[in-house]
């Protein structure tokens, strides 16, 4: 088969399935990673699709969400050492906001157990892996719990955040870049997020790489809204000066 039979073959792909990823085309088409990669980047390049960390979407499908699994699954190595990190960031005591996220949840996980933290958070998993920490007060914000994330939004949340301050709220992005800002495909959950970040006196925000230059469909802050960027070494140089330019300090885990 030639590339450009490939290419429209996995265009249909993900044009039927929402989304395609390297190893599965490799595995189907009998080619090597790296030729499914140049695939993907000549059609990403001609507008057909766009790219995303271990595979690709069809261009204009700004409300992709992956599910909590693939969530997981993705970027391991390089959240847990973001979660890592993030560690650091945290108040030896006070009071701390846990946005829904993946690399939030690792986080959350690691705190030592002799942190002395109140913590409020609207994800359900991130309240069942704090709930038996001896060292946290833990308040869980409620609403209506989103299937995909296992989030609590809407009037509730909203209502919830509005009324406390907290010394940091650790959030988590789907996409981040300067000319867009903070973005994630939902509405509901970007009205979280927003309602989450302005309740804090320190924003920091934990996100892999391959996050960078990605754009979702609701927009909840702008870089300068971030007093610092946790992500991995992903992510170049060149990429965290304009961050940093932009008014967000970046460490690269």
């Amino acid at each position: 088969m030639y590339a450009p039979e490939r290419q429209q073959e996995i265009l249909r792909l993900a044009r039927d399935s929402g989304r395609v990823d390297v190893v599965s085309l490799a595995e189907e088409f009998q080619v090597t990673a790296e030729t499914i990669r140049r695939d993907l980047k000549a059609l990403d390049r001609a507008g057909l699709l766009r790219r995303v960390h271990g595979g690709a979407i069809p261009a204009g499908r700004l409300d992709f969400e992956p599910g909590l699994a693939e969530r997981e699954s993705t970027a391991a190595d390089e959240k847990d050492r973001i979660a890592k990190a993030a560690l650091a960031e945290l108040p030896a005591e006070g009071t701390l906001i846990l946005d829904a996220g993946s690399t939030v949840a690792r986080m959350a996980a690691a705190i030592p157990p002799e942190s002395s933290l109140t913590v409020v958070t609207h994800s359900l998993p991130i309240a069942a892996r704090l709930a038996d920490h001896p060292g946290i007060q833990l308040h869980l914000v409620g609403g209506r719990v989103r299937h995909r994330t296992h989030a609590a939004v809407d009037a509730w949340a909203l209502r919830a955040y509005g009324e406390i301050r907290a010394d940091v709220a650790v959030l988590a992005a789907n996409g981040f870049s300067v000319e867009h800002g903070l973005t994630t495909p939902d509405l509901a959950e970007a009205a979280v997020k927003r309602a989450a970040l302005t309740a804090a006196r320190r924003v920091v925000l934990l996100a892999d790489s391959s996050k960078y230059a990605q754009e979702h469909f609701a927009r909840f802050g702008a870089l300068d809204d971030v007093d610092l960027l946790i992500t991995d070494n992903g992510l170049t140089p060149e990429d965290a000066g304009d961050l940093e330019r932009a008014g967000t300090e970046v460490v690269r885990a």
